[in-house]
């Protein structure tokens, strides 16, 4: 099931797959559009499946250097030892390791993956490890991630919250779950509904009918999730990812600042090359959340949005549905990858 999200990579036509809906979503835009504040936001990913996790997490670095965004924390979907300390590697390349990371106990995609054991023993050439983190792959004591969602939004002012959501449904519908402790008198999802004023996640197939990766790892979850969840809900869809593609030129050019830059090769351990372009899955949905009234994507018509057992997703309209789904087209194709090339490849503030 890992490739399945970019198995298609060369043998789908992009004017297929892209969406040019053009509907009246000015009051939804209007609620989603931030003050001249950085965007407090959760990433929840599944980091080490897909290298969109990594390009998806230097954007968000990029733009908490301008001020756009605030990385609260990172939880992680993937249960695996070496995520953990992969996201703080970068969290601390980036100059941010004191970024609050918690992992998913007894989850989904235990393997290793293309990327995750090359990141994590890069040396230099003194035998050292280029990246470190506090966190090891032999730590036992990484917190849960449900722990550190309710302390993070418990922290935060009411309705203050973007949730990125990139991996699997498991965090957060744990989360949704989650009973009142002694962090917070709420249980999950009053604390949800309190806190976070949008979720955008990158969930689904929306022009296509098959499942998606996101979703059939994890059915369960992401049926109880996107059926619970009390706030707005803005999906990017596989279709999403598959037309925005990472240019291959920013990945060969661009990230050469330092001999040993762990985006790049995460990127090159996972495609076996840095002349293939990969899809931009997970980076649709950073974007969207920070930037939601730059015009990089359109918006569906309210919709309701299921999961059958296999994954496959269903949405009907419905003009007082708290889903959205992401369009794109063929101009905001070409604006999304430039800005998401240059985010990206974005250098350390230090």
């Amino acid at each position: 099931m890992q490739k399945f999200r970019t198995s298609f990579l060369f043998g789908v036509s992009f004017m297929s797959i892209i969406l040019t809906i053009s509907l009246d979503f000015s009051m939804f835009q209007e609620n989603l559009t931030w003050a001249n504040e950085p965007v407090k936001l959760i990433f929840d990913t599944d980091i080490g499946n897909d290298v969109d996790d990594v390009l998806a997490l230097a954007a968000i670095h990029a733009l908490q250097n301008r001020n756009e965004c605030e990385l609260l924390a990172v939880t992680i979907t993937k249960d695996n030892k070496y995520a953990a300390p992969v996201a703080e590697q970068l969290n601390t390349f980036y100059g941010r390791s004191d970024v609050p990371i918690g992992i998913v106990k007894d989850g989904a995609t235990k393997e290793d993956g293309n990327y995750l054991v090359q990141v994590y023993n890069t040396k230099d050439t003194n035998g050292n490890r280029c990246f470190p983190s506090k966190i090891t792959a032999e730590s036992s004591d990484i917190p849960d991630a449900v722990n550190v969602l309710r302390k993070t939004l418990t922290a935060q002012p009411d309705e203050s919250v973007v949730v990125v959501q990139v991996g699997f449904s498991t965090n957060l519908a744990r989360l949704l779950d989650s009973p009142a402790d002694d962090i917070s008198p709420l249980n999950g999802k009053e604390l949800a509904k309190k806190k976070v004023k949008l979720l955008s996640t990158m969930a689904g197939s929306f022009a296509k009918q098959q499942g998606e990766y996101n979703i059939t790892c994890d059915v369960k979850s992401a049926q109880k999730l996107f059926a619970e969840w009390p706030t707005p809900i803005v999906f990017s869809g596989w279709e999403i990812g598959m037309a925005v593609q990472y240019p291959t030129a920013s990945i060969k050019n661009e990230y050469n600042y330092v001999p040993n830059h762990p985006v790049q090769i995460a990127y090159k351990s996972y495609r076996q090359s840095l002349d293939k372009t990969t899809p931009a899955f997970d980076p649709t949905s950073v974007l969207y959340a920070v930037r939601p009234e730059r015009d990089y994507f359109g918006l569906s018509e309210p919709v309701d949005v299921t999961f059958d057992d296999n994954g496959v997703t269903f949405f009907k309209p419905n003009p007082n549905g708290k889903s959205r789904y992401l369009t794109v087209t063929p101009e905001q194709i070409v604006r999304t990858s430039e800005a998401l090339s240059g985010l990206c490849s974005e250098p350390p503030k230090k």
